[in-house]
């Protein structure tokens, strides 16, 4: 499916426009909503520039009412992680309906045209905002992520503790997860159970290209199974839409107690060796400082 969607995606580097075809294309369901905008997302990652002007061809785009949340949230998330301007063009009556109706709920202007030479005038009519190589000033310290990560050796969990965390854009989500790599090397264990507490955690829409990235590297190599808790309602939405497309199981649970009964499930069910019994207080009596 990447080649299929690919092939609607172009950048032009001289207008700095991103042009993404919708033409003709059918959005049944919020899993192929997040399929697309995750491609999206990385092939912007890939040009190495965050921002875009965004050129959007709607002729003849279907958007299924059980897709048109996922539509909305991912392409408002996109629109402010990466967006200098968004013009959209040729849409149907019904979509142009659907749009019109986001944009006066959410306060934002359509700017819809019926062709694509006038959206491209609209576009250069807007400033760039681009700055060569956009360098992200630290916001955190080591220090600030080193009593968020505890080992229970026993259990064989890493807790990593989000809470009230703000990911602001992608050297935040690098820091953090570059100082999580660093501890599991040192911990002399290449697997964990991962416990994650997402209590108030903000991953802000500059930041879950990387986040998404830098996470699913992260289970891929190091996880026996992740279990996340506590999410906020923007979070644990964000979270759940991802893993449509991303092929994870978000195992959310409310508290840290039914989190810590899922990694005993999950160990039960792959047939690793059986831990001592976990209770809310064991893992947090490991590794804190």
């Amino acid at each position: 499916m990447h080649d299929d969607i690919d092939a609607r995606i172009r950048f032009d580097d001289v207008r700095q426009v991103m042009e993404v075809d919708f033409s003709g294309f059918d959005f049944d369901n919020s899993a192929t909503v997040n399929r697309f905008y995750d491609r999206i997302e990385a092939r912007i990652a890939d040009t190495g520039e965050e921002l875009w002007f965004f050129l959007i061809n709607l002729n003849g785009t279907r958007i299924d009412s059980t897709a048109w949340v996922a539509y909305a949230r991912r392409g408002r998330a996109l629109n402010m992680a990466h967006s200098m301007g968004s013009v959209r063009f040729d849409a149907s009556p019904e979509t142009a309906a659907q749009i019109e109706r986001a944009a006066r709920t959410e306060a934002f202007d359509p700017n819809l045209f019926t062709n694509r030479a006038d959206a491209l005038i609209r576009l250069g009519q807007m400033p760039s905002r681009r700055r060569a190589h956009v360098q992200h000033d630290p916001n955190y310290a080591p220090q600030d992520f080193f009593h968020r990560i505890a080992f229970d050796e026993e259990a064989g969990i890493m807790e990593v503790d989000f809470s009230w965390f703000t990911f602001n854009h992608s050297r935040d989500v690098n820091d953090f997860y570059d100082h999580i790599e660093s501890r599991i090397a040192d911990s002399g264990r290449d697997r964990w159970f991962f416990l994650i507490n997402y209590e108030g955690t903000q991953i802000l829409p500059a930041a879950w290209v990387q986040y998404a990235h830098r996470g699913k590297k992260l289970n891929l190599d190091h996880s026996l199974g992740t279990v996340r808790y506590a999410p906020g309602s923007e979070t644990e939405a964000d979270i759940r839409l991802r893993a449509e497309s991303q092929d994870f199981r978000p195992n959310i649970r409310n508290t840290r107690a039914e989190a810590l009964a899922r990694i005993e499930d999950m160990r039960a069910e792959h047939g690793y060796r059986s831990a001592r019994p976990t209770t809310p207080d064991t893992v947090a009596s490991q590794g804190r400082g």
